[in-house]
Formats: C-alpha cells, sequence, structure tokens
C-alpha cells in the first residue's frame, strides 16, 4: 500500500510546481484544467486503497467522492506547504484579474438570439470545433473545466470546505473602483468594504434583467400575454428594481436592499406569469418552436437572477455558492448535444400536432352500426377512385419516361386521387390509422387523468371506455378495408373484360401482368416495402398536422376572410366561405398531396442513392393483381403466383395499417407524457377483451 502513495504524492507536486502565476494567460487556464482533470481522475484500486481524508493512509469514505477527498487533500497539501501556496494563490488572483466572470454569471447557457435555429447551429459548432483556453471569456472556459457529471460532488462540498476554498482562489482586496453615485469615503467609514465578487454578480444580474426586459418587449411573446398580467407593466419596472438593488447592496444599506429584492423579485414572478399565458395561445392558435424557446430562456434568465440574488444578499454564501455553481456546471453538461434541447422544444409541437391530427382522426372512428355502415360506403367510393388510379398509374409506366419524371407524374396521379376522395367524402383505408392514433392517444390521457385524480372504479371504467375505442377504431379499420377492396377489384376486373370485348384485348398486357406478380409476391421485399409504406403514411400524418398548425399561427384563415384585396375580388361573404373552407380542409389536403407524392417521388429519389425501395399499398395492390387477372384470365386464380401475391397484399394491408398506426400512437403518447406502465394496464385490459369479447372487434353493436 505505501508504495502507491508516492504516485499520487508526485502528480500533485508536479502540478503544484508547474504553478506560474507570471505565465501567459493560455498557460494559466490550462493549468487549470489540468487541475480539474486531476480532481475527476478515476483512481486505480492501489491509489483508491491507500487515498486519504485525514492524516496519513486510511480507507477511503465511500459515501464521500472521490473529487472531495482528492480536494480536501490538495487543501491539506497546500497548508503544509506555504511556498505551494503562494504560487497556486497567484494564479488564481492572475486568473480573476483577466478574466470576464460576468460572462459566466449572464450569458452561459443562453443563446445570443432568441431563436432555437441560433442554438443548434452554436451546440453544431461547439460539438465539432475544439474548444480553446486562448479567451478572457469565462463562458467558452467554463466547459473545458468542468463537465455535467461534476455536479453530484460539488453538491457534497460542505461550507467549511467552501470557505477554504474561496480562502485560496478568491481576491480579498476591495474593488478599486466604486461605480459612480457611491460615495467610497462615506462606504468605507460605514465599514462596508465591497467585494469585487459582489459588483461581479450584481453586473450580471444588471445584464440578465435587461435580456428578460428585451425579450417581454419582443413581439412574439408581446402580442400573446395575458393583457391582465401586463397591466402593472412588468416588464418595464425591471430595470430600475435591479438599479435600485444594486446602489442599496454597494452603499451597506441591508434594509434597503432586502426591501429592493423583494420588489424585484415581485417583479419577476410577475413577468413568469406573464410568459406562462403564452402557452393557452399557443395552444389555441399554434405551436412556435422560436416561442417556446425563448419562454424557456426568460424563465432561465428569471432563475439565474434569482440564483445571484441569493448569493449576493446572504451574510454566509457558500450554500448559494455551491447552488450556483451546480447549476452552471448542469448547464454545461445539457449543453453537450443536442438531444435535450429538441426534446424538450419540439414535444410542445409534437403535442400540438398530435392534436391537430387528432381532430381529424376522430372522425374515421365509427362507433355504431349507422356509422360502420357509412364507412363502408365512403370505403366503397374510395376504392372506386383508386380503380382508377391503378388504371392511370399503367398508363403513366407505358409513357416510358425518365425515372424522376415518371415518379413525379405516379405521385401527381396518386396525390390527385386522394384529393377526389377527400373531397367527395369518401375514404382510403390506410389513410385512417394515422390520423386516428392521436385521437386514441387523448383518450389514453383521460385515462391517465382519471388514474390521477379520480379513485379506482373511475380509472377502471376509463381503461374500459379506452378499450371500447380500441374496439370501435378496429372495426373502423376493417370496414375501409373491405369497402376499397371490394369495390376496387370488380372495377379493375370488369374494365379489363370490357376493353377485351370491346378492342379484342385488355388494357393492361400479359407483360404488365407478368411484372405484377413478379413484384407482389410474398416471396420477396414486399413485407419490407409494405412497413415502408406504412412509414410514409405516418410521415403524412406528421406534415398535415404540422401544416395546420403552421395555418392556424399565421392566422391565414383570418387573412383569407379580411383581406382587402381578397375582399374585393372574392366579396365578403365568398371570402368568408373560402377561409373556413381551407380552415376545414388544410389538413386533409397535406395530407392527401403529401401521401401521394411521397408514394411516386420517394422511391426514385431512395434509387438515385442506390437504395432498392418501393411501396406497396394495399389498394393499389390489390387493383394491380385484379388488372393482372384480367390480362392472362381465370386461370390464374389456380397458380401458386396468384396466392402468393394475395398473401403479401394481405401482409402489406396489415403492415400498412400497424406500423402507420404504431409510429402515430408513439408519438402521440411522448407529447401528452404517457408512462410505461400506465401502457400497461391498458395492453392488460385489451388481451382481456380479446378472450371475452373476441367478435365486439369486428362486429359493430346494436345500439
Amino acid at each position: 500500500m505505501s508504495a502507491a502513495k508516492p504516485t499520487i504524492a508526485w502528480d500533485l507536486t508536479a502540478l503544484l510546481n508547474a504553478a506560474d502565476g507570471r505565465a501567459a494567460q493560455p498557460e494559466r487556464h490550462m493549468w487549470l484544467v489540468r487541475l480539474m482533470e486531476w480532481l475527476r481522475h478515476v483512481p486505480t484500486r492501489r491509489e483508491a486503497a491507500v487515498a486519504t481524508d485525514g492524516a496519513g493512509p486510511a480507507r477511503p469514505e465511500r459515501s464521500t467522492p472521490m473529487a472531495v477527498l482528492r480536494l480536501r487533500h490538495l487543501l491539506r497539501v497546500l497548508d503544509q506547504s506555504p511556498e505551494h501556496k503562494a504560487r497556486v494563490q497567484a494564479m488564481f488572483h492572475g486568473f480573476w484579474r483577466e478574466i470576464d466572470a460576468v460572462a459566466l454569471l449572464a450569458d452561459f447557457g443562453f443563446s445570443n438570439r432568441m431563436a432555437l435555429r441560433s442554438e443548434l447551429w452554436q451546440r453544431l459548432r461547439t460539438e465539432v470545433l475544439p474548444g480553446s483556453p486562448a479567451t478572457r471569456d469565462l463562458a467558452a472556459l467554463f466547459p473545458l473545466l468542468f463537465r455535467g457529471g461534476d455536479a453530484a460532488w460539488i453538491e457534497r462540498l460542505d461550507n467549511d470546505l467552501l470557505d477554504r476554498i474561496a480562502e485560496l482562489v478568491v481576491p480579498r482586496e476591495p474593488a478599486e473602483v466604486l461605480p459612480q453615485g457611491v460615495d467610497a469615503a462615506a462606504t468605507l467609514n460605514a465599514g462596508h468594504r465591497p467585494d469585487a465578487w459582489r459588483q461581479t454578480l450584481l453586473d450580471a444580474i444588471s445584464i440578465l434583467v435587461s435580456a428578460v426586459q428585451a425579450a417581454g418587449f419582443s413581439p412574439p411573446l408581446r402580442q400573446r400575454m395575458s393583457q391582465a398580467l401586463l397591466a402593472s407593466e412588468p416588464f418595464r419596472q425591471l430595470p430600475l428594481a435591479a438599479e435600485q438593488v444594486r446602489s442599496a447592496v454597494l452603499s451597506g444599506e441591508r434594509e434597503v436592499s432586502l426591501q429592493a429584492t423583494v420588489y424585484l423579485r415581485a417583479l419577476l414572478d410577475t413577468c413568469r406569469r406573464a410568459t406562462d399565458s403564452i402557452v393557452d395561445h399557443l395552444e389555441e392558435y399554434g405551436v412556435s418552436v422560436d416561442i417556446v424557446f425563448e419562454i424557456d430562456q426568460l424563465h432561465e434568465r428569471c432563475q439565474r437572477v434569482e440564483q445571484l440574488l441569493g448569493c449576493v444578499l446572504s451574510e454566509q454564501p457558500a450554500a448559494d455558492v455551491r447552488h450556483l455553481m451546480v447549476t452552471l456546471v448542469q448547464v454545461a453538461g445539457r449543453r453537450r448535444g443536442l438531444r435535450n434541447l429538441m426534446a424538450r422544444h419540439y414535444s410542445q409541437l409534437a403535442r400540438q400536432v398530435a392534436e391537430r391530427s387528432a381532430e381529424t382522426g376522430d372522425h374515421y372512428i365509427t362507433r355504431t352500426r349507422s356509422q360502420y355502415a357509412d364507412m363502408l360506403r365512403r370505403a366503397a367510393g374510395g376504392g372506386l377512385v383508386i380503380a382508377g388510379t391503378t388504371y392511370v398509374k399503367f398508363g403513366v409506366v407505358a409513357l416510358g419516361l425518365s425515372a424522376f419524371w415518371g415518379g413525379f407524374w405516379a405521385g401527381a396521379n396518386y396525390a390527385l386521387s386522394f384529393v377526389l376522395i377527400m373531397l367527395l367524402h369518401w375514404t382510403v383505408a390506410t389513410k385512417q390509422p394515422a390520423m386516428t392514433a392521436p385521437a386514441m392517444a387523448a383518450k389514453l390521457a383521460e385515462v391517465r387523468s382519471a388514474a390521477s385524480t379520480r379513485g379506482e372504479a373511475d380509472d377502471v371504467a376509463a381503461v374500459e371506455a379506452f378499450v371500447d375505442q380500441v374496439a370501435h377504431l378496429i372495426r373502423s379499420q376493417v370496414a375501409g378495408i373491405v369497402g376499397n377492396l371490394a369495390v376496387c377489384a370488380p372495377v379493375v376486373l370488369a374494365v379489363q373484360y370490357g376493353c377485351q370485348l370491346a378492342f379484342g384485348r385488355p388494357l393492361v398486357g400479359e407483360q404488365e401482368a407478368d411484372h405484377v406478380l413478379h413484384s407482389l409476391t410474398l416471396l420477396g421485399p414486399t413485407p419490407l416495402y409494405a412497413a415502408f409504406t406504412g412509414v410514409l403514411l405516418f410521415a403524412s400524418s406528421l406534415i398535415a398536422g404540422w401544416t395546420e398548425n403552421w395555418f392556424v399561427f399565421h392566422r391565414l384563415d383570418g387573412a383569407i376572410a379580411w383581406n382587402p384585396r381578397i375582399v374585393a375580388r372574392l366579396g365578403p361573404a365568398r371570402a368568408q366561405r373560402w377561409a373556413n373552407w381551407w380552415r376545414h380542409n388544410i389538413s386533409g389536403l397535406a395530407a392527401n398531396v403529401s401521401l401521394g407524392m411521397m408514394l411516386g417521388v420517394v422511391p426514385v429519389v431512395a434509387a438515385f442513392f442506390g437504395l432498392p425501395i418501393e411501396v406497396r399499398h394495399v389498394t393499389l395492390s390489390t387493383g394491380q393483381l385484379a388488372a393482372a387477372v384480367g390480362a392472362q384470365g381465370a386461370s390464374l386464380l389456380s397458380t401458386g403466383p396468384f396466392w402468393w401475391c394475395v398473401a403479401g397484399i394481405v401482409l402489406t394491408g396489415m403492415l400498412n395499417l400497424t406500423v402507420s398506426f404504431w409510429l402515430a400512437f408513439k408519438v402521440a403518447m411522448r407529447s401528452r407524457g404517457i408512462r410505461v406502465r400506465e401502457r400497461k394496464h391498458i395492453y392488460a385490459a385489451i388481451r382481456r377483451r380479446l378472450v371475452t369479447q373476441p367478435l365486439s372487434f369486428l362486429v359493430p353493436p346494436k345500439s
């Protein structure tokens, strides 16, 4: 054990011997970086066995972090070596004289611009470009010194240890220049010597308050705040309140400074509540991630001001300084990477997109026999249109266009067909799941609310109601698929045989039929392509929700209804009708156009990059297989390739539905904060219903 002790001492001795207060600033900063690395160094077993927390070798306390033990060892060594202590103090005193500490307190953790995109770009630069110790900006140097994991051992520093650290690293001389308006002679006669670090904190408070005021006055926030909360003009009063705190602290008037601080904190609280009122506006009129980002920035700046005020006013600020340091270190950890940033700010948009889809998706869920019959009729209409889409697709292929234009016009064919189905109030079965999943998640949120606010009986009833919704949804999907396929396949066959009778040959020939049999078979990549098509169906629902959110956020319905040029061209009544029409149909148009174009263009773009991806849509595939039967005759029904294609279509329908529904449901649940435990209760209830009432998932109730 004694053999390992010189190793620790040698590392520390070399580090202390390298301390030089007269070195260049980058060299001093590099020394600090090496000091922090020595503190957080993970010791070997032999080093841990001889680590000391007192005089002489001793076992380290299991509850005490190794960094704290090493810090105590460092302070003990410095107390025993005045020469080394003087060198280290010279390093820190020179460090504080030349560093801009205000930048750390006022700027670190906040974006330079009030937009999420600038923060994303800043984080990308930080991840790619190396940090430099050649800087006066402590905010830039801080990530080199501390890591997110350092917060754990900093929290374990007791007040006595913090006082010893402050005695070592913080210069004790008073500030040489007092702010304008402060009588230096009167201040010193009163026994008050304002420390430089307090002035630094006050400078940071002034900067933070100015940033909060600027954010509160910015049009995106100001126009969406509650006017009742802005009646007292809290943002306008912030700088004056902060200046009153500064003057009182520097003049040593403690009672006055406490009163001024109470007033400043009350203003900050009012500003926060006014900012919180924006969330209600966003829920109703659309979400912007930039506004959500600005709200978070304002809240965090207000919290930082509160922490700095605690450090300034406390007579024993050790605990407040420790809490501030932990916060800064945690911020340093959160600012590494993009996941934390994206998760928080896009969750609001995800929820709004899900809710927009839920409004549309609820119309696709049938609950009664009359609604079930209506779904069959609407799905039959959709199958009729898809039959025509099938022949147009064969026509586009027959033109022999280049890959891109072939995919483009195929996508345009799909998009126009889907839009026509929407305008005729018909339906395509595969478009339902991505829209209905958010509606189901909304019901699941009601289950969570019942579990948290009401009794167990209400919780069980809410779960059973949700299972009823699942049964309604599955029946609706079955009705949609049956209606689509029941009309699409016979119509395609009728057209094929009609052309055979009229022109002596079917509209789709045997060569195209052979290609269909080869591509749709289950003995190939059909399952992969069908699952990929489910992803596109899900993506179209996201595009639909985002487009509607964008439409509502920018108030385009109001612009159409009241814009002078539009009103002059259409007239007031027609402009109002157009505004209502676009408001109610923008989501459907975006979903159908985006889905159609993705079905046609995405495979072409993927092929350009060498990815052999195609799409498999259950209704379109059924129409193509029916065309193949019409081309090769009824004898095809007794062949193996035909039935392998039938099996492929069955699996295609299942994957189209389940993949799109699962992805949409997952996003909707995350946006609503549904926990895993709650999902397990739901899944168990669904399994019980499948065992006890299996027909309820296929046959609508009588009443």
